[in-house]
């Protein structure tokens, strides 16, 4: 008999996620502060809590996905929140992006009343979250991950087990912070071409021939062609994970330069109320100049 899951958190990448589980025949809890999203959710077949408590209390395996660490600790610690619903043997699997520290907290926590967790951050934006074809890294122990895996494989397509709790949060930032610069890479590339008349989308077909290629040119490059800055994945919340990045590395006395000055770019484009736009939107910064 399939496990019973509880789905917390239906923006942009869970609410796509939470619908794959559906599909795949769990039975599936959700609870979300958006009531349309959860009202969505019902009606493809999920069924609605009141809190996550009553999450806990129903499900065996607990996934989040949420902004932020203040959320989840929020969800995990607040009044009416996880711990007062949870039991023995039961599995949180928290697939937000946030800093490391707050899931060895929560790892410690849960522990103490017998519950197993697993951070498991994803790459892949919300086309990736609609398909199943997520890249999910997961830091925790090999029993959590070896439960975890039926999910992961509808949820993802390369599935990798980094190591213990917090493993995937840091993989998740060296993640973020390849791609950013890697982004910051294709609108420079963009801007000079610009500047000399080519056309962009000529561009791009030509460095796509060669080790330019990347996943940042087709997606993030065909965007700004576009110029369609709907958010796949928010301006604002990838300036968090680079937060979450540069944190990461002052505790281990990493020094990430081009990080910290794509830091401060993308902190000015949110501050002129760009955040809600794509990360791709990061190429007004570079027209304005």
């Amino acid at each position: 008999m399939k496990e019973k899951i509880g789905f917390i958190g239906l923006g942009i990448m869970g609410k796509p996620m939470a619908k794959n589980l559906v599909h795949a025949g769990y039975t599936l809890y959700v609870f979300s502060s958006g009531a349309a999203s959860m009202q969505e959710l019902e009606k493809k077949g999920a069924i609605g809590a009141s809190s996550p408590k009553e999450i806990a209390e129903l499900s065996d395996i607990i996934i989040t996905m949420l902004p932020d660490s203040p959320q989840v600790k929020e969800v995990a610690f607040g009044n009416g929140g996880l711990m007062e619903g949870l039991s023995r043997d039961k599995l949180f699997i928290d697939m937000s992006t946030i800093d490391a520290a707050t899931e060895i907290e929560i790892h410690e926590r849960f522990a103490a009343v017998g519950v197993e967790t697993m951070d498991a951050p994803v790459s892949g934006g919300d086309v990736g979250a609609k398909s199943g074809s997520l890249s999910i890294m997961a830091g925790g122990s090999e029993t959590a991950f070896k439960r975890a895996l039926p999910l992961f494989q509808i949820l993802g397509k390369k599935i990798n087990h980094i190591g213990s709790t917090g493993a995937g949060q840091i993989a998740k930032s060296c993640n973020q912070i390849a791609t950013a610069l890697a982004t910051q890479g294709v609108i420079e590339a963009f801007s000079l071409a610009a500047s000399a008349g080519i056309d962009l989308a000529k561009l791009k077909e030509v460095l796509s021939g060669g080790f330019a290629d990347s996943r940042t040119l087709a997606v993030s490059g065909e965007r700004m062609i576009k110029r369609d800055f709907s958010p796949g994945f928010k301006l604002k919340l990838y300036t968090k994970d680079l937060r979450i990045a540069k944190q990461a590395a002052a505790e281990r006395s990493v020094n990430l330069p081009g990080t910290q000055l794509l830091h401060n770019e993308m902190q000015q484009l949110v501050s002129e109320g760009k955040g809600e736009l794509d990360f791709s939107a990061l190429i007004h910064l570079f027209e304005n100049n």
